[in-house]
């Protein structure tokens, strides 16, 4: 008798010859359901379930499985220090789930969780690096400790001084303390050196175009801000800066163009439907500066609720998700 090599079998009777015979179908076993491989991991037992889950997860037809089945596999890639396939999870339910909290509040912990393992490795392993160095900075800059964070910056230009964003990040923190000539000058000073290493920086320009604008350099804010623009095109407060500096040097007419590119990169602006306005009314379209202010008005109310809507959220007792 031939033995199939499987846990059940299904016997059919068919006439042949007039002779009953029975054929022997061989069937293999009921696939595991998703909510079965999804307990298996939950169990912990995430070795086995694993491959299970990379299959499952694709064929899984309803959200709720399809969700589960990525969060057990995120939670067993990690347990089992395998990053790739813990990321490869995420990015699943990041397209699958762009707006649920749950997968939202996964990525943030995951992402930090890789970021930490990394920068441990690095640390063992070129503690010396100038590498190094920038993490400390970004550590005391994210703690607020803006002069102990330049330092670090600057070792780290001792270090590599073609170094690029380094000059930018010295001008910011520089900008973030007392407001004085002296911190004025210094931090443009880091800009102008930012941008003969990198002159693609367009954040850079734009903060250069406003600390002109301030001191109404207006000619060198425009000239500032356009070259922003140019090497990002989507730089809505580049656009703004730009349509402002016009404004404030007398040339209504030239705003107008940049203004309407804020507005549409970011309608939910208030600042680019503000000037916007003054634009139009200045060039002598009351209608559309009254539609403009309209809408100024409004993406301000949207501001202020979500202002207001994240105060409280943050005042509230939180739901824990586990």
């Amino acid at each position: 008798m031939v033995r199939f090599p499987y846990n059940k079998v299904v016997r059919r009777l068919i006439l042949v010859g007039g002779l009953t015979t029975a054929i022997v179908f061989a069937q293999a076993p009921a696939a595991k359901s998703a909510d079965s491989i999804a307990q298996l991991a939950e169990s912990g037992q995430c070795r086995e379930a694993m491959p299970m889950l990379k299959t499952a997860v694709t064929h899984a037809a309803d959200p709720e499985s399809k969700k589960r089945l990525g969060l057990s596999g995120v939670h067993c890639g990690m347990a089992l220090h395998d990053l790739d396939s813990a990321a490869a999870f995420l990015r699943g339910l990041s397209n699958a789930f762009p707006n649920d909290p749950e997968v939202l509040y996964l990525t943030v912990h995951v992402y930090s969780d890789l970021s930490i393992r990394a920068s441990q490795k690095l640390m063992v392993s070129s503690p010396t690096s100038y590498q190094v160095r920038l993490l400390n900075g970004e550590a005391l800059e994210a703690q607020g400790k803006w002069d102990e964070a330049i330092t670090e910056y600057r070792e780290v230009l001792k270090r590599n001084p073609a170094l690029p964003g380094i000059h930018y990040r010295v001008g910011r923190l520089v900008l973030s303390g007392p407001k004085t000539d002296e911190n004025k000058k210094g931090a443009q000073s880091e800009f102008e050196e930012e941008l003969k290493i990198d002159p693609s920086n367009a954040g850079a320009e734009y903060i250069l175009g406003e600390l002109a604008r301030q001191d109404q350099q207006f000619p060198a804010a425009i000239g500032h801000f356009e070259r922003a623009t140019k090497l990002d095109v989507r730089f809505a407060d580049a656009f703004i800066g730009l349509g402002r500096a016009m404004l404030e040097d007398g040339r209504n007419a030239e705003a107008v163009a940049p203004l309407q590119m804020a507005a549409k990169l970011r309608p939910d602006n208030p600042a680019a439907h503000f000037y916007l306005s003054t634009a139009y009314r200045r060039t002598g379209h009351p209608e559309e500066a009254q539609r403009e202010l309209a809408l100024h008005e409004q993406a301000t109310e949207k501001v202020r609720q979500m202002k207001q809507e994240i105060e409280t959220g943050v005042a509230e007792p939180q739901k824990v998700v586990h």
